[in-house]
């Protein structure tokens, strides 16, 4: 980053004045290491033009790229913030407090309806920004909410999982949420509507261990990791080295977990000819 630094950044100051270049004007790719501008990476759907590197997306931006300003927010039940008054390195309600500062979002899962080309559907959307994306109780009552209003209005359901799995500061109440999603998704499945379950990096723990893996049809985008444990935890438990790319979308593919693995730029347009197909 030296040469960001001490050469681009300086030129750029020349032209337009030091208190015109904001400090946060680029991103580093994670995987080649190649310097974007925040609003090229945004236009580009968070994919890396020089290697297709798929950056996590955060909430907003992924309601937003899926239907513009044709949508409308569903509020979830508001639940106790911290039931078992937890705290670790730090007051569990502290971690909440900064992290729904920094997301604006009231927890990882954000709901809402919207329209698809004419197609109206539901949508949960999971934000890894907001504690991993962790499942608590919060989470469980967005995931039920959504599976209610598109089971009411029968709509078609779309779900898209970025999590570490469940939230440990919720202890039992967290792990809760398995079952109850299970439940509200195979309730909303009897109305015949489809659900599509749509895996991005990373879908783990007890998320993907519930509700991900239910979907009628499972949608992934690429090299997305997906799991229960980590690949560290299962090698030191099975004493054996695990497959080159083990946990990743591609290797799920092969052994027929998925359905699809897509590109992030061709994922609106693939679930919108899924959906016309499953509801002409």
């Amino acid at each position: 980053m030296n040469w960001i630094t001490n050469f681009v950044k300086p030129k750029l100051q020349s032209f337009v004045g030091k208190k015109e270049v904001p400090d946060n004007l680029w991103e580093t790719c994670p995987k080649c290491s190649q310097m974007i501008l925040k609003r090229e990476l945004k236009v580009a759907l968070y994919v890396c033009k020089h290697c297709d590197h798929h950056f996590r997306i955060n909430a907003k931006d992924r309601l937003e790229s899926f239907f513009g300003n044709n949508f409308m927010i569903i509020e979830t039940p508001k639940i106790k913030s911290d039931p078992l008054k937890f705290k670790d390195s730090k007051k569990y309600v502290d971690r909440l407090k900064k992290a729904k500062k920094n997301t604006e979002l009231e927890d990882s899962v954000l709901v809402a309806s919207g329209t698809l080309n004419k197609t109206k559907v539901t949508v949960a959307i999971f934000d890894f920004n907001f504690m991993g994306g962790s499942m608590g109780m919060a989470a469980g009552e967005a995931i039920v909410t959504a599976c209610n209003y598109a089971k009411k209005n029968k709509l078609p359901l779309i779900i898209f999982s970025s999590s570490g799995g469940a939230r440990m500061q919720e202890g039992i109440l967290s792990l809760m949420q398995m079952p109850r999603t299970v439940i509200a998704v195979n309730s909303y499945c009897k109305t015949n509507q489809p659900f599509l379950s749509i895996l991005t990096d990373p879908t783990t723990g007890g998320v993907s261990a519930s509700f991900a893996m239910l979907g009628d049809l499972i949608l992934a985008e690429k090299n997305a990791t997906i799991g229960f444990a980590g690949s560290r935890v299962i090698e030191e438990t099975i004493k054996e080295k695990l497959p080159q790319n083990f946990q990743k979308s591609e290797y799920l593919l092969e052994k027929g977990m998925v359905d699809f693995v897509i590109h992030r730029k061709d994922l609106k347009k693939k679930i919108i000819s899924i959906l016309e197909f499953l509801n002409p």
